[in-house]
């Protein structure tokens, strides 16, 4: 029995050597040391040996058993750790290269014109109104003094959902909703994307504007020029020229072209200006006393005007833009720059 004891564990020594894998050397646990394995069998025959043989055979098939579990244990640890370094030496990260930049995006040129135009007007005391970009009639026509038969809904090229919703032509029906909820004096700006039907390089189906109202006792066409030069002369330069010229809106009378010297050749006449000297950025006027009247305001006791400007003509004319349609193809090229 001492030499099958000493044959099992040579054996088994030898195949827990060859072993390469954790799987095998479970299998080669089982097969010597599990309860039907082969020191299981051989320790039954204990029984069979004389009192004086019984504990000396006994205690060498227990040094057995402690040997052949120590060099399991420690081939599996050895194993591991093997393993563990292969990994590490697959996966190991070379310090010594440089870092992955982060590429940190841009803010959009309109959005940098339009919180520009909001900070200055902020400073004026102007604050930030908005509202819906779907719409009802009686806010975009009705109360601004679009009669339905007005030649003047043809100007808008209008998005109709149906007969009474439509997708907002201009952001004056922020105007009209803030004068329902608010009584005089009233000093705002509405920054918002409208929409009408027309595309070109000049046009947008989709394009923002910022529009502004002010209603108070003894408000003058006097104060929007000033207010309007003050806005002008802030975000394109101190003494850019001003001039208002007479024009045609539903809302306001009387009603004014703005237009401002020429920001590419200063006033002297260039291909952009077409000569004139001078470039058209908004539409103003004192508010027609039928918008009160809509709105439940007296025109007898309050004046006010209000003006509108569209976001991209104004980013256009800052960043000397040629195409409108740059400012939608969203090509970090050129996006980049800003």
């Amino acid at each position: 029995m001492k030499e099958q004891l000493e044959r099992l564990l040579s054996s088994a020594l030898e195949e827990v050597a060859r072993a390469d894998s954790e799987d095998l050397l479970q299998e080669i646990r089982i097969k010597y040391l599990g309860k039907k394995g082969a020191l299981t069998a051989v320790m039954k025959g204990l029984g069979a040996l004389s009192n004086d043989e019984r504990p000396v055979i006994g205690q060498l098939a227990n040094s057995v058993k402690v040997e052949l579990e120590e060099k399991l244990s420690d081939t599996l640890l050895q194993m591991r750790e093997t393993t563990r370094q292969q990994k590490l030496e697959r996966e190991r990260i070379d310090i010594t290269l440089p870092g992955r930049r982060q590429h940190l995006g841009t803010r959009h040129p309109i959005t940098l014109v339009a919180d520009e135009i909001a900070e200055i007007f902020a400073g004026l005391g102007f604050q930030v109104a908005e509202g819906p970009e779907i719409e009802l009639d009686f806010y975009n026509f009705e109360a601004l003094n679009f009669p339905k038969d007005h030649p003047a809904r043809d100007m808008q090229d209008t998005f109709f959902v149906d007969d009474n919703i439509l997708l907002r032509t201009h952001t004056s029906p922020v105007q009209v909703r803030t004068m329902l909820k608010h009584a005089p004096p009233v000093r705002i700006i509405s920054p918002g994307t409208v929409y009408r039907c027309d595309s070109d390089a000049t046009h947008s189906p989709m394009f923002h504007q910022v529009e502004g109202l002010m209603v108070d006792k003894g408000v003058t066409f006097g104060d929007l020029k000033g207010i309007l030069t003050i806005f002008v002369n802030q975000f394109f330069g101190k003494g850019t020229g001003v001039r208002l010229r007479p024009s045609f809106f539903p809302f306001t009378e009387p009603s004014a072209e703005v237009d401002i010297a020429c920001v590419m050749c200063k006033g002297k006449g260039c291909r952009v200006c077409k000569q004139s000297g001078w470039l058209e950025i908004l539409g103003a006027g004192m508010i027609d006393p039928e918008v009160y009247r809509h709105v439940g305001y007296d025109p007898e006791s309050v004046s006010g005007f209000a003006f509108g400007m569209g976001i991209e003509r104004i980013a256009m004319l800052k960043y000397g833009i040629g195409d409108m349609r740059l400012l939608f193809d969203n090509d970090v090229r050129f996006l980049g720059q800003f």
